[in-house]
């Protein structure tokens, strides 16, 4: 069921009547992850919660999940009160743009509460303004001056205290007057001052930053359901950043994952994509969330672990090697390339080579990538000994670091590199290629004969040799829903409809990068259409029903990338030049990508059927290419 609809920056749903439905959204801002709910109860009366999350007040046992984190209820606010009586708040209408917009009513007034996190104070904050609608005065206050909702939090800096703070007075309102105050859930440590913050300077700064992670690179096409979901996309995957004791950090989210990174979340899948944006806070979190595995690549080629936690002083390895060198592999050669940069190539170059060897050390009697699991973490099994994800991974990550040694002047290493692709390409194909179900594509790992949406992936390293029929599988009813692919088609394996976003999302990117347009573009648009106005918005979500469809940023990195990768078939060859496609699916007239950067450029890409591609290099016409055609753009 849809709720919302598009509006100016965003989405909003005007509540109508008889409407019973609730949602929540997570913003973050460099110390705090803000998680709020609403919606609507029975009788349309507003319904409100906040989850906050302090991810550097970390608790004990400081691990992966010990960022101090509170579901803030609603008895814990103080209430608005109208000459001392509380009134049931019926709503109005809810407007997402990277602020929650919440418009209330009662028989005395109107109330628009604005919900964002501060960018750098740990504080969750309700910017609140009541306005007086009768005709005579109202005396406005608050229940309660304050609320200490835990003062006895022990951690590791500290005893941690959680408070609701605010400034409003009393106020008497004439008719038609409003009133102005900030009420915030903080987080501090118990010798720390607390802070009240200025909500009206922390809402412009939250805007501000919006603004540079929405509008960093933009799509502008026909479908405005796109370009709306592509703009949250940028926001959600660029957020997630939190300000740490070794440096800024990009983070999953979704209540659970903060102040670490993940070998396939920050490093495989949101690397390459802040790469494509140039924004200088998230090019740092990369940098840094690649300098987390270098510590631990040594001569002995042990696995290196999954995630570093706790704020970059841990590790968590609790699946053993789920393929992470080789997501290392394709996602830091991809970085190293998209930014063309000099001292972060210098930076990269000796952990890349560690993950090309690791891989080829560990590759089996086959000529496959073996590792234990992969990024699901064995949740649907896999044989524990090698599957399709790891070698793709691999196989892509050895042609890239080949580009990136061609850079560098080291064209043996690199004919090394691309030799060792060609033979994990054909050990793919003999290992991993099995008919299944009358389709001619891929088994997942040995012994496990159920179709998985990750068969997109050779797809995605430009493997063609059973691109029909695995593109009819991906699309078919086994692996196909309304809410996405099946991570797993139903079966022995797997008896509910579990869907993980990032294998729909490499899905859709897959058949783009193999030339099904216009057909993945339909489901993309039924995708889209869900995610961005149905009942769990605006995001793409973890997995369902595990997770609950949690708002992961790396998620929304995937998505962006459908984008540049899939329609736009990026590949970066290496000393500044990038081979790209520009596709223009049939049911657009029109698909503009500005602001994309490149080796240090801002590249627009503009098409127009039934004209050239116009290709733009800091706002300066570079070239034209013929839309469909591979063109190679050089910056340098």
């Amino acid at each position: 069921m849809d709720y919302f609809k598009l509006c100016k920056n965003g989405i909003r749903w005007t509540v109508r009547k008889g409407q019973v439905h609730t949602d929540n959204i997570e913003m973050a801002g460099f110390r705090t992850a803000d998680v709020v709910t609403y919606g609507v109860a029975e009788g349309g009366v507003a319904v409100f919660g906040r989850y906050c999350v302090f991810p550097t007040l970390r608790t004990i046992p400081n691990n992966t999940h010990a960022s101090l984190r509170k579901p803030f209820e609603p008895e814990s606010f103080p209430v608005i009160l109208a000459d001392g009586n509380q009134e049931a708040e019926q709503a109005v209408s809810f407007t997402l743009d990277g602020i929650l917009t919440a418009k209330t009513k009662t028989s005395h007034y109107e109330i628009i509460r604005e919900f964002f996190p501060s960018e750098h104070l740990r504080a969750a904050i309700e910017r609140t303004t009541v306005k007086n609608i009768t005709e005579n005065p109202v005396r406005i206050s608050l229940s309660t001056p304050e609320v200490v909702l835990d003062g006895e939090v022990r951690g590791t800096k500290g005893m941690y205290q959680l408070e609701v703070v605010h400034d409003a007075v009393d106020e008497i309102l004439e008719p038609g007057e409003s009133i102005a105050f900030d009420l915030a859930c903080t987080g501090r440590t118990a010798n720390e001052p607390l802070v009240l913050v200025d909500g009206e300077k922390e809402k412009a700064r939250r805007r501000r930053r919006c603004r540079e992670l929405m509008n960093a690179v933009t799509l502008t096409s026909d479908d405005k359901e796109l370009d709306t979901m592509f703009r949250f996309a940028c926001l959600r995957a660029g957020e997630s950043i939190f300000r740490t004791i070794t440096g800024d950090i990009h983070a999953p989210g979704g209540t659970h994952y903060y102040a670490a990174s993940w070998c396939n979340d920050q490093v495989e899948y949101a690397g390459p994509w802040f790469a494509q944006t140039g924004d200088k806070v998230d090019l740092n979190a990369s940098m840094n969330a690649y300098g987390h595995y270098m510590p631990f690549m040594s001569d002995s080629y042990h696995h290196i672990p999954s995630s570093v936690i706790s704020e970059g002083l841990d590790i968590w390895e609790g699946k053993g090697d789920r393929g992470d060198a080789a997501m290392y592999l394709f996602g830091g050669s991809f970085f190293a390339l998209v930014c063309d940069n000099d001292e972060y190539t210098q930076k990269l170059w000796k952990a890349l080579k560690w993950c090309a060897e690791y891989c080829h050390r560990n590759t089996s009697p086959e000529g496959v990538v073996c590792s234990d699991t992969d990024e699901l973490e064995g949740r649907i099994p896999t044989d524990g000994h090698a599957n399709l994800s790891t070698s793709c991974l691999a196989y892509g990550g050895y042609l890239l670091i080949a580009n990136l040694a061609d850079q560098l002047g080291e064209s043996d290493l690199a004919a090394q590199y691309r030799a060792w692709a060609e033979d994990l390409k054909n050990a793919i194909e003999s290992y991993f290629g099995d008919d299944m179900h009358g389709f001619r594509t891929y088994r997942y790992s040995k012994g496990h004969d159920t179709l998985r949406s990750w068969i997109c992936l050779p797809l995605c390293m430009k493997i063609f040799d059973r691109k029909d029929d695995t593109l009819n599988a991906l699309f078919s009813p086994y692996l196909w829903t309304k809410n996405g692919m099946l991570s797993c088609e139903r079966g022995e394996e797997n008896n509910n409809d579990t869907v993980w976003d990032r294998s729909t999302l490499f899905g859709f990117k897959g058949s783009f990068i193999a030339d099904r347009v216009d057909p993945a573009w339909d489901s993309l648009k039924q995708y889209v259409h869900t995610r961005l106005l149905g009942e769990r918005v605006p995001y793409a979500v973890e997995a369902y029903p595990e997770g609950n469809m949690r708002h992961l940023s790396g998620e929304s990195a995937l998505f962006c990338r459908i984008i540049t990768e899939g329609l736009f078939k990026l590949w970066p060859l290496g000393s500044g030049k990038y081979s790209v496609t520009p596709t223009l699916p049939g049911q657009l007239t029109r698909l503009n990508l500005d602001g994309w950067f490149l080796g240090g450029h801002r590249i627009s890409l503009h098409m127009e059927r039934g004209k050239p591609c116009r290709i733009y290099k800091d706002g300066t016409l570079l070239s034209q290419c013929e839309i469909g055609k591979e063109t190679v753009i050089d910056v340098r």
